[in-house]
């Protein structure tokens, strides 16, 4: 059934509109012609219209049903067209059979609601759901991603944008990831090299090779005292003297002339000649061609290494990236560097004085300190540019390890909230499944009653019920017959034979019409729809009926408002328009003492400044007979135009000063003497009665001021104090009844 109607930007409805809410069973909406309810009809029979598209129509279970809607538009649609629609009923089914269909439409009706229910029951569930992983969402986003987006925002990478996802993701890894669980400080060391800019790779430092300099410091020539061969004649005083080196050095300046070098006598003779030779013997050339190759070999390898060493300190002191400990680096081959150039000093006097014995200073423990150093560096680079080869899965790992440590810090909660949701998701699934078996169960027995329908339904007894209603209430020159042509279609005709449409009169073809409808409202336009439930919206139905025929419509809809009311038959809800007095007052008539039932609700539709309004009354019947009617029309004036005011004001003098008290008009108009103001509006108000309609209460429109509103309203006070009646007055706009003293 419908549980609310929103209406607006469409017809009298202005932008914001109005709602109905809280519809039952039956409702009811009375309201004047114009005021917006035949639009509510239409809203009712197609809310798809484009002219509707700010509108809506709420239904219980969101589960629309078969709206039928009696309105002008209904007439037009089906008697405008020269043949009739014949409708399916049970009408020549056995007493076993409607009965049997009848248990079947009950327990039809009583599966959808239990459907209902666990569509609700599924609907809270959800919600409680939702609310639940809403808080948990929260509660996630505030304490974890907050808390630790600083350090590990690379690690919140495509989650950051929604807390749903961030908290998704947070119940994934606590149910899957089983990585190493690391400390934070071991998570923010390895973040910073491995999150940020991705890392390039870094080169290595040259090794150093110092394995052949320490051979030659090592080599036995630099201690070895180089002389001339012992046991040759001249080698007592050479060596007696100790001038080795001397003499060895002055060899070089002896000349073929014989003379000698340093006395620059010819005392070179050549036995001395000979005698030289043999000190200086092959051995001592020997010994003295190593020292001088050594030699040169130590300066060229020692200024090799120095390059290289001072090459790779500038590098690394320029390089951002180095993992080489460079002051401690710059210090060591500082000592290498005075060390090394100490030796070569030493190896310099060697090649000078090769009978001396030197002894080299071995550079292995401050060579080998730097190669520590650069190993240690290198290492450290190796492990870099393993993390660059493998950043992919390094940023990976480290993710994974970086969320096994939230949940780990935040589990207690996860595990609290996880168990609540596969409790409530354990409720959801047990409901939803006993929703689908209820929904198999409606398919089933649906299916059944559309069948059984097929065998007794037909279209004859809605037309022969019909035609004995129409001569039952006196409509005995037409009658409804099948069409000679289609199937399934009907016309009237009249007692000769002729087709009655073009000839019958307004009242004739608006009760044929409502009788038509009823019809529809019991049965369908086709075997399968027979049973299915439905809504019936009624719009005026009795325009153009006598009271005899007003009388019997409104008996015929009582008679369907009954049966909803006890959950008989298809229809569940019927929602009527009105604007007739009499006609909502017998139609809403409830027999016996009980004037309140919780099936139905009422409305009164307004229009004020061009624009409708509607007031609820809940399951109070604001309609007790039309003079009551427009006294409560006064008393809400606030919410009434100035031309529906005073047609109400006009309605009450009618009936209570002319029709029952007597009164002339000239009285009342006589009655003001202090204020010709008063006088005119007065004499206004009896010329209205004078010209207007004796029908409803809108049918007379005079355009005034709404700023007049008070004035009329106090003149029409002042008539019944004028003519003492000042405490009907009050008794009819609910106020204390006051002595006529006191009034005085």
């Amino acid at each position: 059934m419908i549980e609310s109607i929103s209406i607006a930007g469409v017809a009298t409805y202005d932008a914001i509109g109005v709602k109905i809410e809280d519809l039952k069973k039956v409702g009811f909406i009375y309201g004047a012609n114009g005021t917006g309810k035949t639009t509510i009809s239409k809203l009712l029979a197609d809310s798809s219209s484009p002219d509707f598209s700010s509108c809506s129509v709420s239904w219980k279970g969101g589960i629309p049903l078969q709206t039928l809607v009696y309105n002008r538009d209904f007439r037009d649609r089906n008697f405008g067209k020269g043949k009739i629609d014949g409708v399916f009923t049970l009408g020549e089914a056995t007493k076993e059979e409607k009965e049997a269909i009848e248990r079947m439409v009950a327990e039809l009706a009583d599966i959808k609601t239990q459907g209902l229910q666990k569509k609700a029951t599924l609907d809270r569930l959800k919600e409680e759901k939702e609310k639940a992983e809403n808080i948990f969402c929260e509660a996630a986003w505030d304490d974890v991603f907050k808390k630790h987006k600083p350090a590990f925002k690379d690690a919140f990478e495509g989650v950051m944008a929604s807390k749903a996802a961030f908290r998704d993701k947070l119940l994934d890894q606590a149910a899957s990831n089983n990585s190493t669980l690391m400390t934070r400080d071991e998570l923010e060391a390895k973040a910073s090299t491995v999150f940020g800019t991705a890392p390039v790779k870094l080169p290595l430092i040259n090794q150093i090779d110092f394995a052949r300099l320490l051979e030659l410091e090592a080599d036995p020539i630099w201690a070895k005292m180089i002389i001339g061969k012992s046991d040759i004649d001249i080698a007592k005083l050479i060596q007696a003297l100790g001038i080795n080196d001397w003499v060895n050095e002055g060899r070089g300046y002896i000349r073929d002339t014989g003379v000698c070098p340093f006395c620059q006598e010819e005392t070179i003779t050549e036995s001395f000649r000979e005698q030289l030779a043999l000190y200086f013997d092959k051995s001592f050339e020997e010994d003295t061609q190593r020292v001088k190759a050594l030699t040169a070999e130590y300066a060229v390898a020692s200024q090799v290494l120095v390059n290289l060493l001072e090459e790779i300190e500038t590098k690394e002191k320029s390089n951002p990236d180095s993992k080489l400990e460079i002051e401690l680096f710059s210090a060591k081959l500082k000592a290498a560097v005075a060390q090394l150039q100490a030796n070569e000093k030493l190896v310099e006097s060697k090649g000078k004085e090769l009978s001396r014995s030197v002894e080299l200073t071995s550079l292995k423990e401050q060579l080998e300190g730097l190669t520590s150093l650069i190993d240690t560096a290198n290492g450290a680079v190796k492990k870099h540019n393993k993390i660059v080869d493998n950043y992919a899965t390094e940023k990976s790992d480290l993710i994974t390890a970086i969320w096994r440590f939230l949940v780990e810090e935040h589990r207690t909660a996860i595990t609290q909230h996880t168990s609540d949701i596969t409790g409530r998701q354990k409720g959801i699934d047990a409901v939803s499944n006993q929703r689908t078996e209820l929904l198999k169960k409606y398919a089933e027995l649906d299916a059944n009653i559309k069948e059984a329908n097929k065998n007794v339904t037909s279209v004859q007894p809605s037309v022969d019920e019909i035609n004995e209603t129409l001569k039952a209430y006196g409509f005995l020159s037409f009658e409804i017959v099948p069409s000679k042509e289609d199937t399934n279609q009907y016309q009237i005709q009249r007692e000769d034979g002729s087709i009655a449409e073009s000839t019958l009169s307004e009242g004739e073809i608006t009760f044929i019409t409502f009788l038509y409808f009823l019809q529809r409202a019991k049965g369908g336009l086709t075997e399968d729809s027979v049973s299915d439930e439905r809504v019936l919206v009624i719009d005026d139905p009795i325009s153009s009926l006598d009271s005899n025929v007003l009388f019997v419509v409104s008996t015929l809809i009582k008679a369907i408002l009954d049966s909803v009311k006890k959950d008989l038959g298809v229809i569940r809800q019927v929602l009527l328009l009105t604007h007739n007095v009499y006609f909502h007052k017998e139609v809403s008539y409830i027999s016996g003492k009980a004037e309140l039932n919780a099936d139905t609700h009422f409305w009164i539709l307004r229009k004020k400044n061009k624009i409708s309004e509607i007031q609820p009354f809940l399951m109070e019947n604001p309609v007790h007979n039309s003079y009551q009617l427009l006294w409560r029309e006064l008393k809400n004036h606030e919410h009434s135009d100035s031309v529906t005011m005073q047609n109400t004001m006009r309605r009450i003098i009618e009936n209570y000063f002319k029709i029952l008290g007597g009164y002339h008009y000239d009285d009342l108009i006589a009655s003001f003497t202090e204020s010709h103001e008063e006088q005119e509006i007065c004499r206004s108000m009896v010329c209205w009665i004078n010209d207007g309609s004796h029908t409803i209460p809108d049918d007379l429109f005079i355009q005034t001021h709404d700023d007049l509103k008070e004035k009329y309203l106090d003149v029409f006070e002042k008539i019944f104090i004028n003519t003492q009646h000042h405490g009907h007055f009050k008794m009819m706009m609910g106020s204390p009844v006051q002595t006529p003293e006191t009034t005085a």
